[in-house]
């Protein structure tokens, strides 16, 4: 029988509560710290960090419960033998997932880059969308999405075009019907992007306005890709760009994709 008020016996507890709080004290703080920063840092959602959480947890958790047997002097040689074999295996089948999660989290801490920044990666140089802690997706200006391994990234040079500086490429769209002159739309909106205060134009620092054109049936798609200085407020920015290119196409009698009936009556009148 067990005595209670033995001393080799309150010391076992309290190494096991020790070994206990430790554990939870891990896995709260890098559940905090990884919420935290790739929240503030890269605007990754909280959903996507779950099984990195999960992960962690249970190698913190497995190191606990060992610890703990050991303490009670129970022999967990084959234990360890059993987990350093099932390791094996499943770090061998997870390699290049655990590499993923851990170059997304030196990315997050590093601060290498995030959303919205425009990065050159070798030949490839798009704008950051969306960054896991597998992979992140950048949008190139020909409107590609490609989907780079994080691993593959910190293996790579990676210049970071916006780092350190308040400014970002936004991308805004305009449809016009087919029958519009192109390069009198494209002068329309042009005008309106240079006049915009938030809208930066500097040839000397590469930060021009380029247009990417797209046919479409009955439709024409302009693209505009603009540097902004005020990432934070992008999207606000984008509305009123986008508005006052409406206002200006009208008023330059460039309209957006009509009905048959109406685009043949349009050009009756143009007569």
């Amino acid at each position: 029988m067990i005595d209670l008020l033995d001393w080799h016996f309150i010391l076992l507890i309290v190494q096991v509560v020790v070994i206990i709080i430790v554990s939870l004290i891990l896995v709260m703080t890098f559940n905090r710290f990884v919420v935290r920063v790739a929240e503030e840092r890269i605007k990754v959602k909280k959903g996507r960090l779950v099984h990195a959480q999960r992960f962690f947890q249970l190698i913190v958790y497995s190191v606990a419960v060992v610890l703990i047997l050991w303490t009670f002097e129970i022999d967990v040689t084959g234990l360890l033998a059993g987990l350093g074999i099932g390791a094996l295996v499943i770090g061998f089948a997870l390699k290049d997932v655990i590499e993923n999660w851990i170059s997304g989290l030196l990315i997050i801490s590093g601060r290498t880059y995030r959303t919205g920044d425009v990065i050159k990666v070798g030949n490839l140089t798009g704008v950051v969308v969306d960054i896991t802690l597998r992979t992140t997706k950048l949008k190139t200006y020909d409107r590609n999405e490609i989907i780079i391994p994080n691993s593959t990234l910190l293996k790579e040079n990676i210049i970071n075009l916006t780092s350190g500086k308040k400014e970002t490429v936004a991308s805004i769209i305009s449809y016009i019907d087919y029958i519009f002159d192109i390069e009198k739309a494209k002068n329309a909106i042009e005008s309106i992007l240079r006049s915009h205060p938030n809208v930066m134009v500097d040839e000397k620092r590469r930060r021009e306005i380029r247009f990417v054109v797209r046919s479409k049936e009955w439709t024409t798609e302009i693209e505009s890709l603009v540097w902004i200085n005020d990432p934070e407020n992008e999207e606000f920015i984008k509305s009123k760009i986008i508005e006052s290119i409406k206002e200006k196409l009208e008023e330059e009698k460039i309209l957006p994709p009509i009905p048959g009936f109406m685009r043949r009556e349009f050009l009756e009148n143009k007569k």
